[in-house]
């Protein structure tokens, strides 16, 4: 959903108590309240990627297609697909050949990477358990993915969410992350305003709502 940033400033004006009441405070040439707005707004959209990147999959939009084209297929019958450069994290991904599905994916650093090597089924992902990865290799980021019963199978799903960005004067959150991101935009900017305390009690408001 696209919410306007007009919208979220009122929001976390409110969240933080200082909502424009008065007329003192919406008065065109009040710099504090123009500043503090600017704070606000320079907030949005790292709140929002940090946020959604911690959300459980069940408060996550749909996002998303990577499309059915693209396959690059390597040993064992796995294979890995080039991330668009918009990419921020992938929701789902599954083969046509696989009983389920994978949502969270592993990555380079994770200690069952160097398993997905073996030639033996057993251990490497398989479609009865299968495995993604996400690494970057000399192509780009991309996601492995381990494996198939052969190379004729294709892409079932790959769905991802997109890194947020303010465009036309509004951004695209999921629905149920928003009051979660607007705590932690109200946390973001009272750190920068040295309110120490108040920034970690709305964090944890944030955090409390990410269930």
């Amino acid at each position: 959903m696209i919410y306007q940033i007009d919208d979220i400033i009122r929001d976390v004006r409110i969240a933080i108590d200082q909502n424009a009441s008065s007329a003192s405070l919406i008065s065109e040439g009040d710099s504090d309240t123009l500043t503090l707005d600017e704070i606000i707004k320079s907030k949005v959209a790292d709140s929002v990627k940090k946020v959604e990147m911690d959300a459980p999959t069940h408060l996550l939009d749909s996002g998303l297609n990577l499309g059915k084209d693209g396959v690059h297929w390597a040993e064992n019958c796995s294979g890995w697909i080039i991330l668009p450069e918009d990419f921020m994290r992938l929701l789902v991904f599954r083969m046509s050949d696989w009983t389920r599905s994978v949502y969270k994916p592993i990555g380079a650093d994770d200690e069952s990477y160097a398993l997905q090597s073996s030639p033996y089924n057993g251990i490497r992902g398989n479609p009865q358990k299968p495995v993604c990865a996400i690494v970057l290799r000399a192509e780009g980021l991309v996601v492995e993915f381990y494996s198939c019963l052969s190379k004729e199978a294709t892409i079932d799903q790959a769905v991802y969410l997109s890194v947020p960005k303010i465009e036309n004067g509004g951004i695209h959150i999921c629905e149920k992350c928003y009051s979660s991101i607007v705590y932690h935009i109200a946390s973001l900017t009272e750190q920068s305003l040295g309110n120490v305390d108040a920034a970690k009690v709305f964090l944890n408001l944030s955090s409390s709502l990410l269930l």
